[in-house]
């Protein structure tokens, strides 16, 4: 059906130096943006606006895109902490509900991950021209992959996401327009026409939100 966030190859990129190495950090715990994902060489795609929540631990999906040459729209709430996720169609006032099999996993730069390099994105001759980010590398366990995700160097946003294993190949992810912050909150309870929705038996985890 689908799978997951966070990557892009580096385009127009400097090598900076700086004086102070750079530290593993964690995201703002509330941000607002669009991503785009790519994989199979740019024959799956989509493009996301979202909403983070890591003190609620919750996240908003509006998304679309094509899988299989098949186009697709999403609308999905996330809400890890009560274990469910809706998908939702507000044109026809349907409502999916199933149990969320999928942990709540923070936007950050996990412990083990290496430095890879500290670049500029565009230029470097004056003020402005650049974006200062740390890229880092390391090894998922869990799924048996690796990574190479970028993050500014203040305020710790995300860039890009390069994620790979053997059954997904490798899914690249690119963040854009992020603001810290949820400028409307009540995205994250869902609508009036999910009320009486019982919850199906399929179980979905985070994944299936991406190809």
């Amino acid at each position: 059906m689908k799978l997951l966030l966070f990557i892009v190859p580096l385009l127009f990129l400097t090598v900076c130096c700086s004086a102070q190495r750079p530290h593993r950090c964690h995201s703002p715990p509330l941000l607002s943006g669009s991503l785009s994902v790519s994989a199979r060489d740019g024959q799956d795609w989509a493009v996301a606006k979202y909403r983070y929540d890591a003190f609620g631990q919750r996240i908003r999906l509006w998304e679309f895109g094509e899988v299989d040459s098949k186009s697709f729209h999403l609308n999905m709430l996330f809400l890890f902490r009560e274990g469910v996720v809706y998908s939702m169609d507000y044109k026809n006032e349907t409502c999916q509900k199933n149990a969320l099999h999928s942990s709540f996993h923070p936007s950050r730069i996990p412990r083990n991950a290496t430095l890879l390099a500290q670049l500029i994105l565009g230029g470097s001759s004056a003020p402005g021209e650049g974006l200062l980010v740390n890229t880092w590398t390391g090894d998922v366990p869990e799924t048996q992959g690796k990574y190479v995700a970028t993050v500014t160097e203040f305020g710790c946003i995300p860039v890009s996401t390069l994620y790979y294993t053997e059954q997904s190949g490798w899914v690249t992810t690119t963040y854009f327009n992020a603001v810290t912050g949820i400028p409307d909150p009540e995205q994250f309870i869902p609508p009036p026409f999910c009320n009486d929705t019982e919850t199906e038996e399929e179980t979905l985890d985070f994944y299936s939100a991406f190809f």
